[in-house]
């Protein structure tokens, strides 16, 4: 049996705390930034979530990770909102998203450009496919990715 990753824990022990409040799980990150390693919940429902929900899931899943002790290392718990430009990391988001634009980043250019925005057709066989302002249609290994995220244009 695999030993679970601590993602893989911090999934499992939001689960219960996440449904009794009534809230979906975006995503969950374990993530060393300088020196400093994070522990972070990325937690959404209809309508957006406010400080409550935040502060409820931060007390709750403070407690779960106290009483369990999975972490062998000093670590900074957040509890956010995805944002509007959220990332998409999982094959769910991006059945949940197909048809609103996107911006993706790759890990190295294509004919000189790094970045595309257009609309989600989806994610198939590990390719990411977007159509286009101008209607092409272009697909990118999920894995040539450095990030997808949903687009949202500040300026409108």
């Amino acid at each position: 049996m695999e030993k679970e990753t601590t993602v893989q824990i911090a999934r499992r022990l939001v689960g219960p705390v996440l449904d009794k409040l009534g809230l979906l799980l975006w995503d969950v990150r374990f993530e060393k930034e300088g020196g400093t390693w994070y522990l972070r919940y990325y937690i959404d429902k209809e309508g957006g979530v406010g400080i409550a929900d935040l502060e409820a899931v931060s007390r709750a899943v403070d407690k779960a990770l106290d009483e369990a002790d999975p972490i062998d290392r000093a670590y900074v718990l957040e509890v956010s909102s995805p944002g509007a430009e959220r990332r998409l990391t999982q094959d769910w988001h991006y059945k949940e998203c197909i048809g609103k634009t996107v911006r993706v980043r790759l890990i190295r250019p294509v004919d000189g450009v790094r970045e595309f925005t257009g609309g989600l057709a989806g994610l198939q066989d590990g390719a990411v496919t977007i159509i286009l302002e101008d209607g092409r249609e272009v697909s990118f290994a999920q894995k040539e990715t450095a990030f997808v995220k949903l687009y949202f244009d500040f300026d409108i």
